[in-house]
């Protein structure tokens, strides 16, 4: 998909309602340090549209980015922040188990891991959960910029062993940096949400003087 308009249009928070949207949906779930919002300004190929910091859980909302009004990317809680207290946890476990369960248009969940780590036991609890409620899981693995060559083959192994993949699930292993993954993320959800890009029209040829073509008589 070639970007040509994002906008953040709807933000909900705990007491709010999940609106019933027409457009399907693609949402990207993941630990509160996994890089979430990096790779979403990555995907948009925008610097600010997600807001990153060096704070986790800065995500306290569910999020829709408007895409080319065609679709939503929608940006859930980031899970799994120690320092939250557990009552905040479990509100964003809450609004995250309801978006799941309501949204009409949901289409795939992308869950984010660590391409530095095994799986943790909040990331196993997320895969579960996203199948439990009907998802196939699309697993991204972020951060790639930081492994040697040379560890790649073998961590992607660990998160596919760790999560209990499936052997048709979907690992992407990506970096915001590089953006190496970026065209891969992009061509599920194409094909998830019937993105078909738009042909350009080809402009007309003038027309020939045919007046100045006449034999003379």
């Amino acid at each position: 998909m070639i970007i040509r308009n994002v906008e953040l249009e709807i933000v909900c928070g705990i007491t709010s309602t999940i609106p019933d949207n027409e457009m399907p949906e693609i949402a990207f779930a993941g630990k509160s340090n996994v890089g979430k919002s990096s790779l979403i300004n990555a995907l948009m190929n925008r610097k600010a549209l997600a807001r990153t910091s060096a704070q986790p859980g800065k995500t306290q909302t569910i999020n829709y980015y408007n895409v080319n009004n065609f679709m939503y990317l929608v940006d859930l809680p980031g899970y799994g922040y120690a320092k939250a207290p557990e009552s905040e946890r479990v509100k964003w476990g809450r609004m995250i188990e309801n978006y799941l369960h309501r949204s009409r248009q949901l289409k795939a969940v992308f869950l984010l891991v660590d391409s530095r780590h095994k799986p943790s036991g909040n990331d196993k609890t997320m895969y579960d959960w996203i199948v439990y409620q009907g998802f196939r899981p699309i697993i991204i693995a972020t951060k790639l910029d930081k492994l040697k060559k040379s560890q790649v083959a073998k961590n992607m192994e660990d998160i596919r062993a760790g999560l209990e993949m499936e052997e048709n699930d979907i690992l992407i292993p990506c970096s915001a940096e590089t953006k190496q993954g970026r065209e891969e993320i992009w061509q599920a959800m194409d094909n998830l949400t019937g993105w078909v890009e738009p042909v350009k029209e080809q402009p007309k040829e003038p027309k020939k003087d045919r007046k100045k073509y006449r034999k003379k008589a």
